[in-house]
């Protein structure tokens, strides 16, 4: 489950618009617990998606204290997913960057026994949806302040297909490969044409009714 993902994906976390295979890093139980905390996701995204910053930068666009944002700067410091900025800064001013584009879920988490793991577990999955749903409301709020160009192209779709393990597999592989082709391709228009764009993947099985009896 690559993240952010911004989220994600990008979970970057989730899910970051330019995650390829060798942006990502696999999560293990160590760094899964290292990330699983709501601040602590936050602030990676901000930084995958609006670049380099410090502390006091990423509290007021966040809406923490400078405090809460330098102690989890720290603790993703520790972890590996963010490093000091040197070429920016004055003195004893501190920037921050993301040590990657995204994240991604080991399968082998799922199955960890360790109660603590599936702890930070649930927590990660928890706060990707509630990242999405939060970019989400935003566009819905905002959209009108948009050009129409970019109101009537935005897609909100949901399928419901019945597969396998295998083949669902298969389809999220497929869906992933086409989008990072386009990641691979520099928009041809000027810039004031061009937009960071969101795409979130939801793929999850649905336990269906049983049909009614006579």
């Amino acid at each position: 489950m690559p993240e952010n993902s911004d989220a994600p994906g990008e979970p970057e976390v989730s899910s970051a618009p330019e995650v390829s295979v060798q942006d990502v890093r696999t999560l293990d139980p160590r760094s899964l617990r290292g990330l699983a905390h709501p601040l602590r996701m936050r602030l990676l995204i901000a930084l995958r998606h609006h670049g380099p910053a410090t502390a006091s930068q990423l509290a007021e666009r966040l809406g923490e204290s400078s405090g809460a944002t330098s102690y989890h700067l720290r603790q993703l410091a520790d972890h590996g997913f963010v490093a000091d900025d040197p070429g920016r800064g004055k003195g004893r001013e501190r920037w921050w960057k993301a040590a990657d584009k995204g994240v991604m879920i080991d399968d082998a988490l799922h199955r960890d026994p360790n109660p603590e793991v599936r702890g930070a577990l649930n927590t990660f999955m928890h706060e990707v949806a509630s990242i999405h749903g939060q970019e989400l409301s935003t566009w819905l709020g905002t959209m009108h302040d948009w050009p129409d160009v970019w109101a009537a192209k935005a897609d909100l779709s949901d399928f419901t297909l019945r597969l396998t393990p295998e083949t669902l597999v298969e389809l999220e592989g497929r869906i992933h490969d086409l989008i990072n082709g386009y990641q691979e391709r520099e928009p041809a228009g000027p810039d004031e044409d061009v937009a960071q764009i969101r795409l979130h993947l939801h793929a999850f099985p649905q336990k269906r009714l049983n049909p009614p009896t006579d």
